[in-house]
């Protein structure tokens, strides 16, 4: 088993606000995050896929194939949005970077899988770093 790890960029801005939550436990819980204006990242995304090497390509998975997935279903969809405002999945989804992380994982892995036909390369797990201090994992489940 041979892992790739890619990595991608891209800049959103959200809001961290709860619908469930008093506008005291929104700003109790999410601080200066709450701003009604929002506030914006640029997030680094690494994508990991898995499987054994390919004896004709010599590898896991294609990176053309890889990149213009990650582009079309991550990139387009997130770049320079506000969650909140531009993306329907949040609309009635807090934006955290774990909800993210999760949104992005199941895009990818949909998309991976059904593209990937008789590959045997899947997607492994989706790292977010949101800032310099705090980063996410998701391997699914």
């Amino acid at each position: 088993m041979v892992y790739l790890t890619r990595r991608y960029r891209f800049a959103a801005a959200h809001r961290l606000h709860s619908d469930a939550l008093s506008e005291e436990e929104n700003q109790s819980v999410y601080g200066k995050c709450n701003n009604p204006y929002g506030h914006g990242h640029n997030y680094v995304l690494e994508v990991t896929v898995a499987g054994p090497v390919d004896p004709a390509t010599g590898m896991v998975m294609e990176l053309g194939f890889l990149d213009g997935t990650v582009e079309r279903e991550v990139l387009e969809r997130f770049d320079h949005k506000h969650l909140n405002l531009d993306v329907d999945a949040f609309r009635n989804l807090v934006p955290t970077a774990e909800n993210l992380c999760i949104e992005i994982y199941k895009l990818l892995r949909t998309n991976l899988e059904v593209s990937n036909g008789a590959r045997s390369a899947r997607l492994e797990r989706i790292r977010l770093e949101e800032t310099n201090s705090n980063f996410f994992e998701y391997e699914g489940q």
